[in-house]
């Protein structure tokens, strides 16, 4: 099957999956409207970038999704496995991993995440060392078997997963490399987090990583004007890429890695930490399209935005709707996904199409 923005799919019959991300899940703390520090109660959800991109397909756009990652068996990752199932993501593909009873060989991630508000931004803490999915080597997934006697149509990982460990950023290409032969769209979402790469190389540790998979790549994310500096252009551009500058960026990365056949990139101008101008640009088949805008957005917990925009443009261009259906969809899914709390999309695809067509916020009844 064709797709849009000239991505040949294969057909949708003959997989059993439509989207399968690799990624770790961790469980998330939220102190609601008070601080970490201070709060006594927390209300959990899971969460992972490359996770809440296949739960977005799954719960608002109706695809088949699958996770590929890796827990310890205890009661904190049968809580993530109960979530999990909660949001309808297929988990044949998880792995468990033998608990030693204090987390010295493999523990779970959580992390804590006050939302901001006003002139106080949103601030996350991790606690991630040692997971299971970080531990994870070459050769211990049947990759082969996944993407051909399975079937999958689409293929998706990013820069959080790449940034676990050595071992990580190896299972990451070699996952891309059997996706490749297998005909299966991969994409790839940058997502540089500094506290990742604190200590393996800083920014250029993770250009590193990033350019030895850029090869395999179909459809690259970005997020505020990062896709260049990802990817260690000399020139990266202004903070928040425009119509003049967004093209010629594009077009030096093609230059270097011709496979790459969407860039897609999020663009948000914060106000306060609750008020933020949301938007997107691509760039596909020599041409740079601008997504629908939407100028002071309030948003009530902005973690998952970008993890939505990817799975609302996903779905797009996998059902062949074409590249400004598919980054209005990204944009609109993404901006609902910050109204609710939690990582994922609480959105329904009727509220994605509606907004897309500037539906208002007024009570429906």
């Amino acid at each position: 099957m064709s797709g849009s923005a000239g991505l040949s799919l294969r057909a949708k019959a003959e997989c059993r999956w439509d989207l399968v991300s690799l990624g770790e899940v961790m469980l998330r703390f939220d102190p609601g409207e008070e601080r970490i520090a201070v709060t006594r109660n927390f209300r959990v959800w899971e969460g992972g970038g490359e996770y809440n991109v296949a739960r977005g397909l799954r719960r608002c756009f109706g695809q088949r999704t699958s996770i590929v990652t890796a827990l310890a068996d205890n009661p904190v990752g049968r809580l993530l496995e109960d979530l999990m199932l909660q949001g309808g993501v297929d988990l044949s593909h998880l792995r468990w991993v033998d608990y030693d009873g204090i987390g010295r060989e493999a523990r779970n991630g959580v992390y804590f995440l006050e939302r901001g508000f006003g002139l106080r931004g949103a601030m996350g803490m991790m606690d991630r060392g040692h997971t299971p999915i970080s531990q994870l080597k070459p050769g211990q997934v049947d990759w082969d078997a996944i993407f051909s006697q399975e079937g999958v149509r689409w293929f998706h990982t990013g820069g959080v997963l790449a940034a676990l460990s050595t071992d990580s950023a190896a299972v990451a290409l070699e996952a891309m490399q059997s996706a490749s032969r297998h005909g299966v769209m991969v994409s790839y979402d940058c997502n540089y987090r500094p506290s990742l790469w604190k200590n393996a190389g800083g920014r250029q540790g993770a250009c590193d990583v990033n350019r030895r998979l850029a090869p395999y790549v179909d459809v690259l994310f970005g997020h505020e004007g990062d896709v260049a500096a990802a990817l260690c252009e000399a020139s990266q551009g202004p903070p928040w890429y425009d119509d003049a500058s967004y093209g010629p960026m594009a077009e030096r990365i093609l230059a270097e890695f011709p496979n790459i056949k969407v860039i897609a990139t999020t663009t948000r101008r914060p106000r306060t930490a609750n008020r933020n101008d949301w938007g997107a640009f691509a760039y596909a088949e020599g041409q740079v399209t601008r997504s629908l805008d939407f100028n002071d957005l309030e948003i009530f917990d902005r973690v998952g935005g970008g993890d939505s925009f990817a799975a609302g443009l996903i779905y797009g261009l996998m059902e062949g709707k074409g590249i400004k259906w598919s980054l209005d969809c990204g944009v609109a899914h993404g901006a609902l996904a910050m109204t609710t709390p939690g990582d994922s999309s609480m959105a329904t695809l009727s509220e994605v199409e509606k907004l897309m067509l500037g539906g208002s916020a007024a009570v429906q009844r």
